[in-house]
């Protein structure tokens, strides 16, 4: 068996990973060559970030896995709720990090390591959660959880549509996600090689 749910839920960790990991790269190529970075565009990765993963990405997990998941393995509880606490947080986490960034956009240099050092500890932090629920919640979900409750999940997470997963944005986004892959480097985006 191979839900749709779970499918989903891999392919935007995957995309999300790759443009996280991206972001440091890009800053740690601006300070090599003592250039400040495209603003715009890490505020355009920082606002996917909040509308994305974790506006719909994460309240579904939350909601609708995480409950099936506690009814079935009280054992798994201490993880789950450590996974539904980062996912609390996160929304916080990332505008304390576009508050940041304007600082460092609006003060200049004086701000550059404080962000980055803010960045690096929210990257991680997101790598860690998203390598913990692949390693233990989504093949434990593929053992205790029934047809029924896949069919369920499969229908919400059929509706994510992020365009880092191959879905085309939809209207009101194009010029985000153009802005975007403009700044990441390939294979992500279409930026220039680091």
């Amino acid at each position: 068996m191979n839900p749709l749910t779970l499918r989903v839920i891999r392919d935007e960790h995957r995309a999300l990973a790759a443009m996280l990991r991206s972001i440091p790269l890009l800053l740690a190529e601006h300070r090599r060559h003592d250039r400040l970075p495209d603003f715009a565009a890490l505020r355009a990765m920082l606002f996917y970030v909040d509308e994305f993963p974790e506006r719909l990405h994460h309240p579904k997990e939350s909601e609708l896995l995480f409950p099936k998941l506690r009814a079935r393995v009280p054992g798994v509880r201490d993880i789950l709720d450590r996974l539904d606490q980062d996912h609390a947080r996160g929304e916080r986490a990332v505008r304390d990090l576009e508050h940041s960034l304007l600082g460092f956009e609006m003060l200049g240099v004086v701000r550059r390591d404080a962000f980055e050092r803010q960045l690096h500890r929210y990257v991680d932090a997101y790598l860690r959660h998203m390598e913990l629920e692949e390693r233990e919640i989504l093949p434990l979900a593929l053992q205790v959880l029934s047809a029924e409750d896949w069919a369920e999940l499969d229908a919400a997470f059929e509706a994510n549509r992020d365009p880092f997963t191959g879905h085309a944005p939809g209207a009101e986004y194009q010029d985000l996600f153009r802005k975007i892959v403009a700044a990441l480097p390939a294979p992500i985006g279409v930026g220039p090689a680091l």
